[in-house]
């Protein structure tokens, strides 16, 4: 990895970046949104009539390439893990905006022989009046590129769960496609379609997206304790654990306290947590 200061110095692309309702409608369907076309709560996402309602999770790939680019940290690319996700709502995200990205990487902890971990923060922000639909907070492990003089503590304590069962705990069976349909909204790494590519990552085969996971448990919250409506999701935030393949069922297990929503996800048929403290707040 780069010295310190110049991981740091990292900052988002300054361009412009577009999105419209189609992108919108694509991402709400690619985390399985519309699976009950008759179901007006979730037609309401995939249809622009009246007025299409878009889900918040969107905000992770309406402008993809906006995020502060971690490669050009001088990692190691390949050992490269996607750690944690955090949505930050300002506004009710658009179904088309043109935007231009504001920020850059926040910080670098070195954690010796165990890597890296790096935060880049980025506010997708209106192109002509300057102001913030969201603000992404995006964590990197990057597992090979610890000893590179940055400090050796630090970052955000993980959010707390309640120790109780869950208050409401809800199934999203994902189709052997998910992740070829879910692709199509930016994110076209071949480790979620080419098995050859998945086998020399040393998965048994290709993988769902993380953040298509951290979209389906948005959905989660914003189906129940948020009853559809996505001006109610102020933020959304979680960590990584495990990959989820195409095909599988995700379980997320939901508390509420007031206005947070606890949440995290579990896909029963291996017994494996693949997300874990998961927290969303609502207005």
């Amino acid at each position: 990895m780069k010295p310190y200061d110049e991981v740091l110095a990292i900052r988002c692309p300054d361009r412009l970046f577009r999105w419209t309702d189609r992108d919108a409608m694509l991402y709400a369907l690619a985390i399985g949104m519309g699976s009950d076309p008759q179901d007006a709560r979730q037609r309401a996402f995939i249809y622009e009539e009246p007025d299409l309602s878009v889900v918040p999770s969107f905000a992770t790939v309406a402008a993809w390439g906006a995020n502060p680019p971690i490669h050009d940290a001088g990692v190691d690319y390949t050992k490269v893990v996607h750690a944690a996700q955090e949505i930050i709502l300002h506004r009710p995200m658009p179904a088309s905006a043109t935007i231009r990205p504001q920020g850059g990487m926040v910080s670098a902890i070195d954690k010796g022989d165990k890597g890296a971990i790096v935060l880049g923060e980025t506010n997708l922000c209106d192109a002509e009046t300057g102001d913030a639909f969201v603000t992404l907070r995006t964590t990197w492990m990057a597992r090979a590129d610890g000893h590179f003089g940055g400090p050796t503590d630090g970052g955000e304590a993980p959010h707390k769960m309640p120790e109780r069962a869950p208050d409401l705990s809800v199934d999203y069976a994902t189709r052997p496609d998910q992740a070829a349909l879910y692709r199509l909204c930016g994110d076209r790494n071949p480790l979620h379609i080419d098995p050859a590519v998945a086998q020399r990552a040393g998965f048994p085969r290709p993988i769902l997206h993380g953040l298509c996971t951290f979209g389906i448990t948005c959905r989660a919250v914003l189906e129940t304790f948020a009853q559809y409506d996505p001006n109610r999701i102020a933020s959304h935030a979680l960590r990584f654990l495990a990959p989820v393949y195409p095909s599988e069922t995700i379980t997320v297990d939901l508390w509420q306290d007031g206005s947070d929503i606890s949440f995290e996800a579990r896909v029963k048929a291996r017994d494996a947590v693949v997300v874990r403290s998961g927290l969303a707040r609502l207005r």
